[in-house]
């Protein structure tokens, strides 16, 4: 362990165990560094990193403070760490998405309030109309997604969600391009989840995500299989479904 390693570690253990609580202001930088033993370079290096994973922030002028630590905060760099991985590990992300997502989908069933339905609905009329442009599509097919996670009142479980599907949108978009009737079956698969959610049946919830998610895993095990049998392609663009009319992170299938 490195020294800066060191000292960020003994700035999360005071945090972990209440000296520092969310939204607590550290001591002065030479005080703190004085309490540690440290240098007061390898304070500022170990508060940068803690900075950049979103444990502290610095307040100009007033000084430095432990941020809420709550989930989507803390969690935040998963969402950039996935938009990493490639190839075989696309794979890999949409197993763990159906791990995750009917059982996500399935709470979701015995919590939803009407407001949440009105949202998931929208997405789900939104998508209906948008069946000609797989960009608009999947813009809406990742915002219901998002409004059912948030419906488990699970802040962790829902951010976790959101990252791993929003790496998936690539293998989604590819296949919609790819495939004629995709968009009509995505559609008649979120109206099932949404008529579960309606119904507040977890069970019947729970087996429509996951009829839902098994579609893309099947699909992306299918395409992988068909090229390792030939020379696979470089990379291919897909459109980002944050910005009609772009293209977003390539896909490495």
């Amino acid at each position: 362990m490195s020294l800066t390693d060191g000292a960020i570690a003994r700035i999360r253990r005071m945090i972990r165990e209440g000296e520092l609580p969310p939204g607590a202001k550290l001591p002065p930088e030479q005080q703190l560094a004085a309490e540690l033993g440290l240098s007061r370079n390898l304070m500022r290096e170990a508060v940068k990193a803690l900075v950049v994973a979103r444990v502290l922030e610095i307040r100009r002028g007033d000084g430095t403070y432990v941020t809420s630590l709550a989930p989507g905060l803390l969690l935040e760099g998963l969402g950039g760490a996935v938009e990493l991985l490639q190839g075989d590990t696309v794979l890999e992300l949409t197993e763990v998405r159906r791990l995750f997502e009917p059982v996500a989908t399935a709470l979701a069933a015995t919590r939803i309030t009407d407001e949440d339905l009105a949202e998931v609905e929208r997405h789900l009329s939104a998508m209906r109309d948008a069946q000609d442009d797989v960009e608009l599509l999947l813009r809406h097919d990742a915002a219901f997604h998002h409004a059912v996670a948030r419906a488990t009142r699970n802040e962790t479980l829902a951010t976790l969600l959101e990252h791993i599907s929003g790496r998936t949108l690539s293998a989604r978009a590819w296949r919609g391009l790819a495939e004629a009737d995709a968009a009509g079956r995505t559609v008649a698969e979120h109206e099932a989840i949404h008529q579960a959610l309606v119904a507040r049946d977890p069970n019947l919830a729970q087996a429509a995500a996951l009829m839902h998610v098994n579609t893309t895993e099947r699909w992306l095990r299918d395409h992988l299989a068909g090229e390792s049998a030939s020379p696979p392609p470089r990379a291919r663009p897909c459109p980002d479904p944050d910005r009609p009319g772009t293209t977003g992170p390539v896909v490495h299938l």
